[in-house]
């Protein structure tokens, strides 16, 4: 039976700005809801053009050095293209159309760029006998997707991802894999043409590495690229089995980088309450990047003008990622197969990467802020997915007075007390992670993410994660010292310098109290 709608609901337009906010899965309503329920005192400028008062709001005093300028002795313009500002260049035929060929900052005597998976360790070897021995072993993992959200999974030294293993072309590499699990494994080297009793096919080319047993892996490596190393049994791949297995060219690739970053993106199903994936489901309700979920995940850190790689291998058991950054063009100049020639790169600010795919990314970082990367399937935009199985957010209300009066509709409660909204995960972002969580130091305060705007948390979900392109002094405060660092100050700094200081819009305050 329907129930009337109530005569004193607000007209459509009333409803549109003081409700959408609110409306299911709206962002920042969600957000504005969760803080209130929190008890988190918020306050902002508004969402147009100008503040509250339609005034603009008072920019924070600077920080930083702003006449710092560029690095000295840096080379700006490259046949039109601009190291430190979006632009171009002239000729798409030419080398430095879109900064294909401008090299990094970095001084060539200081060698290659280390390579940084965030939020995954490196593997260390010892040399014995000319070889580099590596130890892996097959564990289970109890992974934190996100601050008090451990899930249990399956992955290697007690890591999933897997930790990294580094090598260079020409060595030859042993790796000692001990069997930790409750099942039989196997290990699989993907992409290497290695002799085929070291491929890691069980059955097809070794028997399975029974729980509690060590099988030694050798070979030489004569490719130089992005690999990845995981289990070969199916279901053990959906739990998270893999790592990665990065091969230094002998001769370092040209234009040398500045930054050379690893993203592991991978996919889970756990219903609302469990901890364990379901490795059969043909939908996935959980999303990480190398073991986190955003916002826990740590936002790539670079500096204005610096030439930047990233690696994005997609290990989800079933979905495709096109692959989104904001704010600039890459180049693609890899994939796990190998490096691909300079005369066959290509420029993209979305690339789609396949199951078990690997591609990487190149470009000058000449716009300076905080840029989004992410997977743009939207369901890859969200943490821990359910269905509703929680109230819809018009609780008692039907919306039948709503479709006979379009300027009348059903009102929305930001506080739903229902206790069906107490659903973990419910509907996608604050139900069932606590205000509390969201502000903890583990995701705002490390210095990754300090001087970001303050609600910048609510904006990463998921397969998502920051890309902070910082000119050198603010990179110094932030990355390179101890000093306390205000949230939205370099966010504000960079729209001081580089953006429209009139239009300023401050972030949705959140205080605890």
């Amino acid at each position: 039976m329907s129930i009337p709608q109530e005569p004193s609901r607000p007209p459509r337009r009333e409803f549109l700005r003081t409700t959408a906010l609110a409306a299911g899965g709206a962002l920042t309503g969600s957000s504005i809801a969760a803080a209130q329920h929190s008890g988190h005192a918020m306050d902002g400028g508004g969402r147009g053009m100008k503040g509250h008062n339609g005034m603009s709001p008072e920019l924070p005093k600077p920080i930083g050095d702003p006449s710092l300028g560029r690095p000295t002795g840096v080379q700006d313009e490259y046949d039109g293209f601009r190291r430190f500002a979006p632009s171009r260049g002239n000729s798409p035929d030419s080398d430095y159309y879109l900064g294909k060929l401008v090299p990094g900052l970095r001084d060539p005597s200081a060698g290659r760029a280390p390579f940084v998976a965030p939020d995954i360790t490196s593997l260390p070897y010892e040399m014995k006998g000319g070889v580099k021995e590596f130890h892996l072993r097959a564990t289970p993992v109890e992974a934190e997707f996100l601050p008090g959200y451990k899930m249990n999974v399956y992955g290697y030294n007690g890591s999933m991802p897997g930790p990294t293993i580094e090598v260079t072309q020409g060595d030859r590499v042993r790796i000692v894999a001990k069997n930790e699990l409750p099942e039989p494994t196997s290990m699989h080297w993907h992409g290497f043409e290695l002799p085929v009793q070291w491929d890691g096919a069980s059955e097809l080319t070794q028997n399975l590495i029974e729980p509690g047993e060590t099988f030694v892996y050798e070979f030489d490596i004569h490719e130089e690229g992005t690999f990845f190393y995981h289990s070969h049994i199916p279901m053990q791949e959906a739990f998270g089995m893999v790592g990665w297995f990065i091969v230094h060219p002998k001769k370092d690739w040209d234009p040398p980088v500045d930054r050379d970053f690893g993203l592991i993106f991978q996919n889970f199903a756990i219903e609302p309450g469990q901890t364990v994936s379901d490795s059969w489901a043909m939908d996935w309700s959980w999303h990480t990047i190398n073991g986190r979920s955003g916002p826990f995940n740590s936002p790539l850190v670079v500096k204005h003008g610096e030439r930047v790689r990233i690696r994005i291998l997609n290990f989800s058991p079933m979905q495709h990622h096109p692959i989104h950054l904001h704010g600039h063009t890459f180049w693609v100049t890899g994939h796990e197969g190998a490096r691909i020639p300079k005369s066959a790169w290509i420029p993209r600010n979305t690339e789609l990467i396949a199951v078990a795919q690997a591609s990487d990314f190149e470009f000058i970082a000449n716009n300076p802020g905080d840029w989004m990367m992410h997977c743009h399937m939207v369901h890859h935009m969200m943490n821990h997915m359910t269905e509703q199985v929680g109230p819809r957010v018009r609780p008692h209300q039907s919306v039948d007075a709503y479709l006979a009066n379009l300027d009348r509709s059903p009102g929305v409660s930001s506080q739903n007390s229902d206790p069906g909204f107490a659903v973990p995960g419910y509907p996608q972002k604050m139900k069932g992670m606590s205000m509390d969580m969201m502000m903890s130091d583990r995701i705002v305060g490390r210095r990754e993410t300090l001087g970001m705007r303050a609600d910048w948390p609510m904006a990463i979900m998921g397969l998502m994660l920051a890309v902070r392109v910082l000119p050198e002094d603010l990179y110094h405060l932030v990355m390179e010292t101890d000093e306390p660092v205000e949230p939205g100050s370099v966010f504000t700094e960079i729209v001081r310098r580089f953006g429209d200081p009139s239009v300023y819009h401050p972030a949705m305050k959140m205080s605890h109290g």
